[in-house]
């Protein structure tokens, strides 16, 4: 009889690892400060570099899916990074599926000030979400000809996922402060990843995930693409509060390493990385597609524009919680409007504005033509401390 097909792993090569105490290592990890891209023997054209990607059927022009944030997106600015050629994400359990005109909240919540921030914004996200608000908000959506993208937690997606793809969501996130594979619990039946996947006619989209291990079995579930990233954005608090905290440069790469081991195992079919937490700035992006990222996924540097739904302010859902707030509202300074922010022209030389020229720059400077090619590109550790 015909032998077993082998799956062969690329053996991991040896890592340093620091003493912590004697009864303590640890291995050395790296955040997108501690790393530089290297320019190559040849530099190309920006005007003649791809940043597109693609994932299942459907392409964007850019790498930028809009994190599902009430400080970052609505259905009207959704609406808008899609025409421009992003991918917004409208976070299900926000306010936007709570109350039928948030608008008064967003106001209030962007007006806070003292200690009180926290304690109110969980009365106000304390709100039941309805059903018929997630229909109509995505609805709104498709309406403008736009792909439709909403994230659900794990927690809530059992309750609202039917909701969510009779509405005509095209692609399902399910987002958390981290997800894995196998969630242990005597108090509920936890959500089967594989077997919701597998039963979903829609892409899924699920993280995030820090380590190789994590993220190969969430792509082991039929996911779509993988969530990098625990704790590590402007509004997370997730390190002081947990102790919990992932490197980004060594999430993504670990990450990408999972996908390509993946890719053999399983015979071709390939994960989509997604950067998704301490991408504030260009250069950022341009660190994230470098150790392996096929996109990002960005809250603060979008909250930053003129004309985003939190009117200066950024927060996520880890700041609402009801018994353990794991993030702050924090002030994000106004740079320009969304165009400008991607696009330009740049009136400032703090990668803030004019991110998709900067990442076609860098792409050009070190003579890649596509985001697949600049996962090659050459790093290096950084001997000082990036500014």
């Amino acid at each position: 009889c015909p032998a077993p097909p082998l799956h062969l792993h690329r053996q991991a090569p040896d890592v340093t690892e620091i003493e912590i105490g004697r009864g303590k290592r640890a291995r050395q990890a790296y955040t997108f400060d501690d790393i530089a891209i290297v320019p190559s023997r040849r530099t190309r054209d920006p005007e003649e570099v791809s940043v597109s990607w693609q994932i299942d059927a459907y392409h964007f022009d850019l790498p930028i899916m809009a994190a599902p944030m009430d400080s970052v997106v609505s259905p009207a600015s959704a609406i808008a990074i899609g025409r421009l050629g992003g991918l917004g994400v409208l976070d299900l359990e926000g306010l936007w599926t709570r109350y039928a005109d948030p608008q008064p909240l967003l106001d209030e919540i962007a007006s806070l000030g003292g200690s009180d921030v926290t304690r109110r914004m969980q009365e106000i996200y304390a709100e039941p979400i309805k059903p018929e608000l997630i229909t109509a908000r995505l609805k709104e959506i498709r309406d403008a000809g736009v792909t439709v993208a909403g994230a659900l937690s794990p927690q809530r997606t059992q309750e609202h996922w039917r909701t969510v793809v009779d509405a005509g969501c095209d692609l399902f996130v399910i987002r958390g402060t981290t997800v894995s594979a196998e969630h242990v619990s005597g108090r509920a039946e936890p959500l089967n990843l594989k077997r919701f996947i597998y039963e979903l006619d829609v892409p899924v989209i699920v993280g995030g995930a820090a380590t190789y291990t994590a993220a190969l079995h969430l792509m082991r579930t039929g996911a779509a693409g993988v969530l990098v990233g625990f704790g590590g954005g402007a509004a997370s608090t997730t390190r002081q509060t947990l102790g919990i905290h992932a490197p980004m440069a060594t999430a993504v790469a670990d990450v990408a390493a999972a996908r390509r081991d993946y890719l053999d195992e399983s015979g071709g079919r390939y994960v989509h990385v997604i950067a998704d937490g301490s991408v504030g700035r260009a250069g950022d992006i341009v660190k994230a597609v470098a150790c392996g990222a096929d996109a990002v996924m960005i809250g603060a540097a979008l909250a930053r524009a003129t004309d985003a739904p939190g009117q200066g302010y950024h927060w996520g859902s880890e700041a609402r919680h009801e018994e353990l707030p794991r993030g702050a509202r924090v002030h994000v300074r106004g740079a320009a409007p969304l165009k400008e922010l991607l696009f330009g022209p740049a009136h400032t030389a703090d990668g803030t504005t004019n991110m998709i020229g900067a990442l076609r720059r860098a792409m050009a400077t070190t003579g890649y033509s596509d985001l697949k090619e600049f996962q090659r590109v050459e790093v290096v550790v950084n001997p000082y401390t990036a500014q």
